[in-house]
């Protein structure tokens, strides 16, 4: 399962996006959004309900994979375990990386009234976070390496899929989710 959990982050760098790109340009393009700003609704409460929504769809595309987990364990030889603490964390990064992945997608659909612009601004920046700081690391000075590393979303990622879901990662990964819906709820406010 190691290759499927080193793959997964950039099949869903690409289909992330596309599930994204339309939550907000369709709506500014054919007027529906005025329509749900003259509802008793606040800027929280559209922006929760297109992310919970997009993020369901993920997941839901997410889920059939469970079924190579079945299929490895009744291929496998009599006697031979499963390591189910490190595909239960690559599991649980892989739910954390959609999600991060799916708030930075809404977040570049709500500044442009072009879905395919939305799709590669959202594909450049869930590229940029998951492996641009590990780039950049490299190109770092030593001791400092060690710091832009823990930028990026990768580093989280991998520590996850080691089994330990350590809150710093956590912390991570429901701070770039929080930060992403604040600017998205600031920018359409500022649109409204």
């Amino acid at each position: 399962m190691e290759n499927f959990f080193n793959l997964a982050p950039f099949i869903l760098l690409l289909l992330i996006p596309a599930v994204t790109m339309r939550l907000f340009p369709d709506e500014w393009r054919s007027g529906t959004m005025e329509t749900l700003f003259t509802r008793p609704l606040t800027g929280w409460q559209i922006v929760l309900g297109k992310y919970v929504a997009s993020l369901l769809v993920v997941l839901i595309a997410l889920l059939p994979t469970l079924t190579y987990l079945f299929s490895i364990k009744a291929m496998a030889a009599d006697g031979t375990t499963l390591d189910i603490a490190g595909i239960s964390g690559s599991y649980i990064g892989l739910l954390f990386l959609c999600a991060a992945f799916t708030a930075v997608g809404l977040c570049c659909s709500s500044y442009t009234t072009n879905p395919v612009v939305a799709f590669l601004l959202s594909a450049f920046f869930c590229f940029v976070l998951y492996s641009g700081f590990d780039a950049l690391s490299k190109l770092a000075s030593a001791g400092f390496d060690y710091v832009v590393e823990m930028l990026g979303m990768d580093f989280h990622y991998r520590s996850l899929a080691k089994g330990v879901i350590d809150s710093r990662d956590v912390v991570y990964f429901l701070s770039i989710i929080l930060f992403t819906l604040f600017l998205t709820v600031q920018r359409i406010s500022r649109k409204k």
